[in-house]
Parts: C-alpha cells; structure tokens; sequence
C-alpha cells in the first residue's frame, strides 16, 4: 500500500477528473450554443411596451440573465478545477522521485571525491551552524544529509544506479485516492471510511431525496398544487359561463398564500369601487350580494380585486404592498390557467370527452388577463359577436376611440382587411390619434398571427369508420404574420412579465359540449417541433409500406414545412355510436383576442356490422348522391351553429351552472348506404 502522503496526493487529482469528464463537453456545447442562438422569440416594438420597460435589457438584467442557476454552476466547477490543478501542481513538487546526484548538483557516476565537494560547499550554504533559517536547516538534513549517505555508502549508490532507489528494488504499490482524514480520524481508522461513505453517499442523498419528494408530493404538473387542481376539477362545470370562469380560478390555492394586511383595508376599499361594475354585485340584491362577497376568505377577496384592477388597468392606483402582490399574483397566472384548461378537458363523460363551453372560458379569460382587457368589453353588441374587447387590446385605443371610428370599424377583422392608406385616415382623420400612434397600431397589426388548420380524421388500413374504432386525428397547423415572423411575443404592455403565445386545439361537438381531443401547440421550439414530425411521418410511412427514398422525401417535406411556421398535431380517439356528428375544430391563442379560428367537419361513424365490413369510403368535404338529405340537414346544422357563435358573455348571469346541456338526439344510420365516413377539412383563419 502506498503511504499516506501518496494517498493525499492522489486525491486532488481523482476529484478533478470526475468533475472535468462532464464539465468540458457541457461547457463547449453550451458556448457553441451561446454563439450560434439566434433571437426567434421577437417582442413588440411598439412605444407602449417600450414605455412599460418589460423588454428594456438594462445592465442589471443582462447580468441577472448571466448569473443564471446554471451559468454560476459552470463558474463555479472551473473555479474549483482550477484551484486543484494548482494543488496538483504544488504537491507534484513535494513527491517528486529522490534523486541524490540532482540534490547535490551532480552528473552520474562522478567519483566519491567529487561528490564530498559538493556537500561541503552546500553544507557552507544550508548547515544549521552556518544558516539560521528553519527552512534551510530542514532542506539540509531531509535532502542533503541523505543524498550524501546514498552516495558515499557503497551498496546504497549500487541500489541507486541499478533500481533508482537506495533501499534496492521497490515493489508495486496501491493507493487509495482520499485524503487522509478520511482514513483515519484521531488515531482511529477502522471503519472510518465506512462511515464517510455511508454518510456521504448515502444517508446525505437520502435526506435531500425526502425533502424533495416531500415538496413535490404537494405539485402536480406544471407546478401547480394538487390542492388546487382538485379544487379545479370540483368547481368546473359542464355549463359553466365564461364570465363565471373567474369566480373558479381565484379558488386556487396559491391565492390562498396572498398576505393579507391590515394596512390593506383602506386600500382594498377604494379599489372596490373603482372594480365594483365588475364584479356584477348590482342585481336585485345588491346589499346582500356585497356581504356574500366580502365574507369569502381575505385573501380571495384580494386576489379577485386585483385582478378585477389588472383587467380594468387600474394598477398604477395601487400602493407599494399592493403591487408587490400584484405582480406575485400576475406571476403564478399562466400555470394556473393552463391548470385550470386540463381540469375542464379532462375526460369527465361516460365517452370519454370532457367539456368545450369551460374550456373556452378558460382561454378566453386567459386572454382578457394577459391584455388586460375587461371581461364586460367580450359581450356581443354593435354587430360583433366579440364586443369590442380585440380592439382595446391595440395600443392607444380607448372607449372613445371605439366609439369614433364604430361606424366604419366594429371588428379587429374590420381595421385588418383596410388598405393602410384607409386606416391611416380613419386613425388619424376620425380617431384623432398621432402618426406616431398611427405606427404603433401598424407594428401590433403586423404581430397579429392569423391560422390555417388542415387536418383529417380517419382508421388506419380501412376506408370507413364504425363505432369503436380507433380514429387517428391529423392536423397541420400553419401560422403567418404579416411581419414574416413565426414566434414572437404578443403585445401586453399591462402584463408585467414576458408571456409567450401558447395556441389550443380543440377538436370538439358544440351540440353536446364534448370535447373530443385538446392539444397545446407551441411555435417556439422549432427543435422539438421538427423531431415530432419527423417521427410522426417516417411512423406513418413505414406502416403504410413505403421505400426508404420515399420515407426520406416525406420526412424532409414535414421538416421544411416545420421551418416554414407548421406544427404538425396527432392524437388517437375511440369512435362514438354511430351516428352523424358535425364537429368544429377550434384553435384559440391564449394570448390575443379576435385570431381564434374555428373549422367545421361533417364525420359520420358507420354501424359496426357482424360481419366487420365498412361499406364506407373516404371523402374530403362531400357526400354520396344518396344522401342529399342528410346533406341538407347537416347544412342547417352549420348555419344554427354559425348563427349561435356569438360571446357567452352576453347570456344570462343566472344560469345554472349545475344544470347539464342536454345531448341531442343522434340518427341512426342504414347499414346500407353510403357516407361520408373518414373526414378532412381545411380552414384558413383571418388575415
């Protein structure tokens, strides 16, 4: 076994080899990463989000984005990479090999006289008697003294020059690379590297292993609290109103951690009449209604009011601990919404469909939040089934302003279809806005994403569908801007944080409020996108059989249509009873009001015969002749369907919530006639 200085030496160099094996290539990969990061994520420019500072890149922002978790973990490993190289370096020099003729400054195999010579003229330098330095004292007798007795002893110099060592030949030696008060502590040392091992590597993991687990056991997905995904599920409601939604989203738990001070009770009842309107608190009971309100737990009593501010755009009002809770509230917003977006689409039905009405709720208070637009601008009215809520989201627009210009312009749809020289003169004719403010509203309309869906619904290798097949749902998803951009972040002066866009599919059945599947889709990952598609394309050309040349064009076909700003979207169903089911397929931004989009399909499911045959074909938007009748009355399906899509925000309030839509009658279908059993539909959204 080696000694233990050995050991203590060897130990440096066991450490930096752990920690540089991983550290060197993470470090390349991240600066190669660092040098080639191209900004795909561009924000507004226009003077209203410039003013608001949330983009502004200041000296402390940049170096608060450097000093990132990861960033000091990287500095930190080389600053202590570097300290062991030069630990390293130091103790190389203190176990280098003793060589007697180098002490002395001596070639090999000089006579002994020469070899007194030298002694003499070192010992005038470094003996005790003749230097005083502690030092020089220790150099002499552990250095000189022994080189000179290896040399002038006859069978230590035959050692020297046959073995390189005076004691003869040495044998081989093992070490273990750890320090020495590791493997022995005050004189003890069995066991004693046992117990660092099983303290270390052991019970230390462990106990950070319960903690973690401990904290996580309280977050579901998403960090959000189960606690509060629970509270989700209870509380959502097949019939619940958009303009209820709220009343369900400010139950979160997370809420519920809101410090509620008694410094804030002048201030949180100014603001209750300032959000009062709001709160639709004004019925028949109004007094009653107000102590219902104030009686919910402190803390949700706030949370609602500022929220009810953030929408009404009332936070310049608040004081500095309102608005340290404010932005703390504004922060856990997006989790908590997307939380909320899976508890309604969950599967909650005996098919296995959760609910559109909640669903849409969700997304569109998500919207109104992240542009701080009142709930009450959504209610229909003056020809737009969405109020004037999408225009209030355009900088320097205001009720005033709506109003000017409402007789030419009632929608956003409206102000984009103008040539620019017609909005030109209506803002600044009409509206009375600058030419400054002219731009801004020019910048925000060419941010605005308008969507194409092309999607299909179809069983694999079979030209029908019956009930209970398996239906593989389809959907290219296409997104321009009029700017040429594909990710970019929305305009939301109002909004104190960087949100990004977050779109929802919907595939679903207004009649019964079913939502058959729901998929996220984001553009901003390019990457994950284009491994998605390609996995899905080469999947579905190899179960179809084709070559590999032909597997290969089509992947690099799905790649360049990711580049291009397409997400490719895939899900799996199980066919319902037969019957003919007009579905929409709904792609709604979390972010904008006004770029949703809405596509129709016509999807009969066929009556599984004994037998297991399909007599069904596949069409694309068209039916046989045998079925002009039930041609026409899907055709006056869409048009009741078209013609109820207006907001919910403008129904009655007093619904009741508890009360289930009941389910449409659906018509059963001849075994023996032709349909229209796979579907595809293709749909552009708005300009």
């Amino acid at each position: 076994m080696a000694d233990s200085g050995e050991n203590s030496a060897l130990f440096p160099i066991f450490i930096l080899s752990v920690i540089a094996l991983p550290l060197v290539p993470y470090t390349i990969l991240k600066l190669l990463r660092a040098a080639s990061k191209k900004d795909k994520s561009i924000h507004c420019e226009c003077s209203v989000c410039t003013r608001s500072g949330k983009y502004h890149k200041s000296v402390f922002r940049r170096i608060s984005n450097f000093l990132s978790c990861s960033n000091l973990t990287v500095l930190l490993l080389w600053v202590i990479v570097v300290f062991l190289v030069y630990s390293i370096k130091q103790s190389s020099r203190e176990i280098e090999a003793f060589d007697p003729f180098s002490i002395l400054g001596l070639e090999p195999g000089v006579s002994e006289s020469v070899i007194k010579k030298a002694y003499r003229r070192l010992s005038i330098q470094y003996h005790p008697d003749k230097n005083p330095d502690p030092a020089a004292n220790k150099y002499f007798v552990e250095y000189i003294s022994k080189a000179y007795q290896a040399l002038t002893d006859p069978v230590s110099r035959e050692n020297f020059e046959k073995y390189g060592h005076p004691d003869g030949r040495q044998g081989f030696q093992m070490g273990i690379a750890l320090p020495q008060f590791l493997l022995d502590f005050n004189g003890a040392s069995g066991g004693i590297l046992l117990i660092w091992i099983l303290g270390g590597f052991i019970l230390l993991p462990m106990a950070f292993g319960v903690v973690y687990l401990s904290r996580a056991s309280k977050y579901g997905g998403n960090f959000v609290r189960r606690e509060t995904l629970a509270t989700y599920f209870d509380l959502v409601k097949p019939s619940l109103a958009p303009s209820k939604v709220l009343d369900v989203f400010i139950k979160a738990a997370e809420f519920m951690d809101i410090p509620v001070r008694r410094a804030d009770e002048e201030p949180l009842q100014e603001l209750f009449k300032l959000v009062k309107s709001e709160l639709n608190l004004d019925g028949k009971n109004a007094r009653q209604e107000q102590a219902k309100f104030w009686k919910q737990h402190p803390a949700l009593v706030k949370a609602e009011m500022l929220i009810q501010a953030h929408l009404l755009r009332k936070a310049d009002t608040f004081s500095s601990n309102l608005r340290q809770d404010y932005k703390n509230m504004l922060q856990l917003v997006p989790r908590l919404l997307e939380g909320l977006i899976k508890m309604a689409t969950v599967p909650r039905t005996a098919k296995g469909h959760g609910w559109l009405r909640p669903a849409i709720g969700v997304i569109e208070l998500s919207q109104c939040i992240i542009q701080a637009v009142p709930l009450s601008a959504r209610k229909a009215g003056s020809g737009s089934s969405e109020g004037v809520a999408s225009l209030l989201q355009l900088p320097h627009f205001s009720d005033a302003v709506i109003t000017k210009i409402g007789k030419k312009v009632r929608t956003l749809q409206d102000l984009q279809d103008m040539t620019l020289q017609e909005r030109a003169e209506l803002l600044s004719g009409v509206a009375g806005l600058s030419s400054s403010e002219v731009q801004d509203v020019e910048k925000v309309l060419e941010l605005i994403p308008s969507a194409t869906i092309e999607f299909t619904c179809e069983t694999e290798g079979e030209e029908g569908i019956q009930e209970g097949d398996i239906v593989t749902i389809q959907a290219w998803v296409t997104l321009r801007r009029a700017n040429g951009l594909i990710a970019a972040v929305p305009h939301s002066p109002y909004y104190p944080f960087s949100k990004g866009e977050n779109f929802w599919f919907l595939l679903a059945d207004a009649n019964s409020n079913d939502v058959w599947f729901s998929e996220s889709i984001n553009f901003i990952d390019e990457a994950a996108a284009i491994t998605t598609a390609s996995a899905i394309t080469e999947a579905k050309m190899e179960a179809s059989g084709a070559s590999m040349e032909e597997i290969t064009a089509a992947v690099k076909d799905a790649v360049a249509k990711v580049k291009s700003g397409c997400r490719l979207v895939l899900g799996k169903i199980q066919a319902p009873q037969a019957g003919n089911y007009n579905l929409n397929c709904h792609l709604m931004c979390d972010t904008w009001i006004g770029c949703d989009t809405k596509t129709s399909l016509k999807l009969k499911i066929l009556k599984r015969s004994r037998a297991g045959s399909r007599g069904g074909h596949v069409a694309e938007g068209v039916q046989g002749k045998n079925n002009l009748e039930d041609e026409e009355e899907d055709e006056d399906d869409i048009e009741e369907d078209e013609e109820g899509d207006q907001s919910e925000y403008s129904e009655d309030e007093d619904e009741d919530e508890d009360e289930d839509e009941p389910e449409p009658e659906v018509e059963k279908l001849n075994n023996n006639r032709k349909g229209l059993a796979n579907g595809s539909a293709r749909r552009k959204g708005r300009k």
